[in-house]
């Protein structure tokens, strides 16, 4: 959990951040780990440290503000209690459900093949698939494998509006969450009909558990009870802003508010936001909601389900002990020393292509059960050689994203910014050689920084998020510019499709004529191996 504290100005000096870690990794599946409440008892040292840190009299702090990933969703009791804390500990099932928990694939793809079959509207509001991220397929999975535990659920929550619950004292519902993670369209929830076809006892769910008026974006959703103020440090009855998540908070303080802006927030994985003047459907993306990134425009959301842990990953599993003493010697840690050893190996020089989805695809195939690919290795294949492979994996992935958005109507005009992972300064480039030209937000805490900008709206500081946003969001621009040597050198590698969807072995009939292989061409230089996947 991350702490911040922001003057309601752009200027910088009263500003601090305090870290929080969790007390247990992150799990996959489902059962206990890093939990919503965690983060709730973790405020009690976080805020005061960040308030002290910013050498402020916590009688100046006027509002504040959460964010959350999402959809990290967990089963509660009516007046907020978590089941896992209400004598059901014990069942897996009571626990959250992480974002990353992807064990509900089964339930998202019935849940899409009957939204197709019945034609629902809002089916195509999510590029024509719900993922199995989501509320439904989490829930559904959860009355299918327990259905004690289901019953025993009077509300299902993200994370984002149960922290806001502790907060406040009362419950209540963003449209952010809503709209992206929840399906709720046009003022509605997908209807009891249609739920209880997907399972009898499924009907209710919207209804029983979902149902609640929506907050909009910086609004104000409550005020800080007495023993949130006490285990924070903070005034009691200061402004409460709605829930929101942490990619969409994080545009507000990018400056990423207006049509057209794309904002990638780069950490363990990639969300996508950028919003449009009109309403499109984009196949393959995670949503379009009406005012779910600012009021006054349709906020489109995407995603990578795995970035920043795919490098993790490779440092974890295909990084000898040579390279760590090596990393330790030149005090710098993996990361920096395969960066130094790879950035300056010219385009398609490793003769590797590599796909994204070591975790799934959430855009624009969305599906979980697809699995990432490492093609092109030789025994003369270097560490540092895989590491570029996999950093130009996922700018592609973004490109595809980006891609899918414009031919689908919602134009795209920059790209910027946020996250750990903007300080890889290659990583960065080589966004920029394969995209365009790239903008980095100031803040290193961009979701901490959007979230504070909430927080003043909700106090009454600004009128609007788009106002407060211009004067409290920082960002620099044209910090990576694409290289015209390298994106030339990309054009003239081997062009392979990207596939439209996932491939799959067929056998080649036994009386087909033998497959003709390409012959080298002398005006185009050979690779070793497979040369690299370009799609522009």
């Amino acid at each position: 959990m991350r702490s911040s504290v922001r003057p309601s100005t752009s200027t910088p000096t009263a500003s601090s951040t305090a870290y929080c870690p969790p007390p247990a990794p992150s799990c996959r599946r489902t059962g206990p780990s890093s939990t919503p409440w965690t983060g709730a008892r973790c405020s009690a040292t976080a805020v005061p440290a960040a308030v002290a840190a910013a050498g402020i009299d916590p009688a100046a702090v006027v509002g504040i503000a959460t964010d959350f990933t999402a959809c990290t969703v967990l089963p509660v009791r009516g007046d907020g209690t978590p089941l896992a804390e209400s004598g059901l500990g014990d069942r897996p099932h009571a626990w959250p459900k992480l974002w990353k928990h992807h064990a509900a694939q089964g339930q998202a793809d019935r849940i899409n093949h009957l939204a197709h079959q019945r034609a629902e509207k809002w089916i195509s509001r999510y590029g024509g698939k719900i993922s199995a991220e989501w509320q439904y397929a989490k829930a559904l999975q959860v009355l299918e494998e327990d259905p004690a535990a289901y019953a025993a659920t009077e509300r299902w929550i993200e994370a984002a509006d149960w922290i806001v619950w502790q907060l406040t004292g009362v419950e209540t519902r963003n449209t952010c969450t809503a709209g992206y993670k929840g399906i709720h369209q046009d003022g509605h929830y997908p209807s009891e009909d249609y739920l209880g076809a997907l399972h009898p006892g499924f009907a209710d769910f919207a209804r029983t558990r979902l149902e609640h008026p929506l907050s909009p974006l910086g609004s104000r959703a409550g005020s800080l009870t007495a023993g949130a103020a006490a285990w924070t440090g903070l005034p009691e009855g200061i402004a409460v802003a709605a829930g929101n998540v942490d990619a969409h908070v994080a545009a507000a303080a990018a400056q990423a508010v207006e049509n057209g802006r794309l904002l990638a927030v780069m950490g363990t994985s990639t969300c996508h936001v950028v919003n449009g003047a009109t309403l499109a459907d984009v196949p393959g993306i995670c949503g379009v909601v009406d005012g779910g990134i600012v009021e006054g425009a349709y906020g489109y959301e995407a995603g990578q389900s795995a970035v920043g842990d795919i490098f993790a990953w490779w440092l974890g599993q295909g990084v000898p002990a040579a390279y760590a003493a090596e990393a330790e010697a030149a005090g710098e840690d993996l990361h920096q020393l395969l960066t130094r050893k790879i950035a300056d190996q010219p385009v398609g020089g490793h003769g590797l292509v590599a796909l994204d989805w070591m975790n799934g695809n959430r855009s624009t195939l969305v599906d979980h059960h697809l699995s990432g690919v490492v093609v092109g290795l030789t025994l003369a294949t270097r560490p540092e050689e895989i590491y570029r492979a996999l950093l130009e994996a996922t700018a592609f992935g973004t490109r595809t994203i980006v891609d899918a958005l414009e031919q689908g109507g919602v134009p795209v005009h920059e790209f910027i910014v946020t996250g750990g992972l903007k300080k890889n300064a290659l990583l960065m480039q080589i966004y920029a050689d394969v995209l365009r030209l790239i903008a980095l937000a100031v803040s290193a805490q961009g979701p901490a920084l959007g979230s504070a900008i909430h927080a003043a709206v909700a106090a009454g500081a600004y009128p609007d998020v788009r106002t407060a946003a211009s004067a409290m969001g920082r960002i620099d621009r044209a910090v990576y510019r694409p290289d015209p040597a390298r994106r030339r050198r990309r054009r003239a590698v081997r062009r392979v499709p990207a596939p439209a969807r996932p491939l799959r072995h067929r056998p080649r009939p036994a009386d087909a004529p033998a497959p003709r292989h390409p012959q080298p061409r002398p005006d185009r230089p050979q690779q070793r191996g497979l040369t690299h996947v370009v799609t522009h």
